[in-house]
């Protein structure tokens, strides 16, 4: 009949449709893979030329404070706050621990190490009337106050770095026109299976990315594994009050220096940034956050990222019909084993199975798209509401 036509016409145009909608996604999917490829390759590439610590002449005797939240024992807290200790930098250091109850866990390593190291100008301050969205800048806007040399160093509590670190960042701050001085950092894994895709999460995604940035001058970074400034370039910028609700405070702080006309540098060189995810959904939390804040950043921008998911994109085009299927995966994956491996050797570090890269790659990708659907996320047990101008807000659920 010819009502039977027209539903046969209809569901031939239906399927006319989706086979054109599959071979689009198909064609973007191998395009996004091939530039995925090729950008991990220059990373590869570029990798070595991140990890070229200076050689100094002499050591600066400018006295420094270091501005230290700590948040609970973490897994390894006391070695990281020991190697703060043990310096080679020649002048003095006051190290300023902080946190925001009588009961946190990690009062009691700061004053172990106290008593072990008597030579050291160590201070704990232990107060909770500084509030604010960002915990870490509230326990920060506490040690601020306390602070009493013109260099001031602020370093997240999961940070380890070697002997050199002070005297390092401060050659950096001796030139007039630097305002601050932020630091790269690679993972390392101090736990099981999840703190290992957590350390691969930085090394084989994150790090690669800001290489890239810095080399073609992309992007203008600032981290908390690190921030080195000048007490008055700190003044200025109105301290760190001003940064109480922001998520992304290390990048608000470096655009707030550089907006005083003084420059933010990021040296040649990294510190450990230590992953102690113990589950997968303390995992899937963590790197959750990081996303969505760059993406209330530049919504754009991290939209574009998607290219660096190559080899769940090969996999996709073939899922949806690519010709040669085996070629595009074939060469994927190996380009992302190429990358992590180069990253590994640069800064010696403890090489990670490939099937562990695969499963970070899968979940990474999962991750990228979670991005786009809602603004919440948790932070130290606390859900957190994130706002288009990267602000931050407590969720309270009735």
């Amino acid at each position: 009949s010819a009502f039977g036509a027209v539903r046969l016409e209809d569901r031939h145009s239906t399927m006319l449709g989706l086979s054109e909608t599959t071979h689009i996604v198909s064609e973007i999917c191998i395009a996004g893979a091939i530039l995925g490829i090729v950008y991990n390759i220059l990373a590869a590439i570029l990798a070595p030329r991140f990890n070229k610590p200076p050689r100094l002449e002499r050591s600066s005797s400018r006295p420094v404070t270091i501005l230290k939240p700590l948040h609970g024992s973490e897994p390894g807290l006391f070695p990281r706050l020991v190697s703060l200790c043990n310096q080679r930098h020649e002048g003095k250091i006051q190290l300023i621990c902080g946190t925001q109850q009588r009961s946190d866990l990690a009062n009691q390593v700061v004053r172990l190490i106290q008593r072990l190291h008597p030579e050291i100008d160590i201070d704990l301050v232990v107060d909770d009337r500084s509030r604010g969205e960002n915990p870490k800048i509230a326990n920060l806007v506490n040690l601020e106050a306390k602070a009493r040399h013109e260099i001031i160093i602020m370093s997240d509590s999961d940070i380890a770095v070697e002997d050199g670190f002070i005297e390092r960042l401060v050659a950096e701050l001796d030139n007039a026109q630097v305002g601050a001085v932020t630091c790269l950092y690679h993972g390392v894994a101090a736990g099981g299976v999840w703190a290992r895709i957590s350390a691969i999460n930085i090394n084989a995604q994150f790090l690669p990315n800001v290489m890239v940035a810095l080399t073609f001058r992309a992007a203008k970074p600032c981290f908390g594994s690190a921030i080195a400034i000048r007490a008055d370039v700190l003044k200025r910028i109105g301290g760190l009050k001003p940064f109480l609700g922001e998520l992304a405070d290390d990048y608000t702080i470096g655009k707030a220096v550089r907006a005083t006309g003084l420059d933010v540098v990021v040296p040649h060189w990294a510190v450990g940034h230590v992953c102690f995810d113990q589950s997968f959904r303390a995992f899937w939390g963590h790197h959750l956050r990081s996303p969505r804040t760059i993406r209330s950043i530049d919504p754009v921008g991290y939209a574009g990222t998607i290219f660096m998911h190559p080899a769940t994109l090969a996999l996709i085009a073939v899922l949806t019909g690519a010709q040669h299927p085996i070629a595009l995966p074939s060469i994927a994956l190996p380009s992302r084993v190429i990358l992590n491996f180069s990253i590994e050797r640069t800064f010696n570090l403890r090489p990670h199975a490939i099937w562990l890269l695969a499963l970070h790659d899968t979940i990474s990708f999962a991750v990228f798209v979670c991005s786009f659907f809602g603004g919440a996320v948790e932070w130290r047990g606390q859900n957190y509401r994130i706002f288009r101008d990267g602000s931050i807000q407590k969720d309270t659920f009735d």
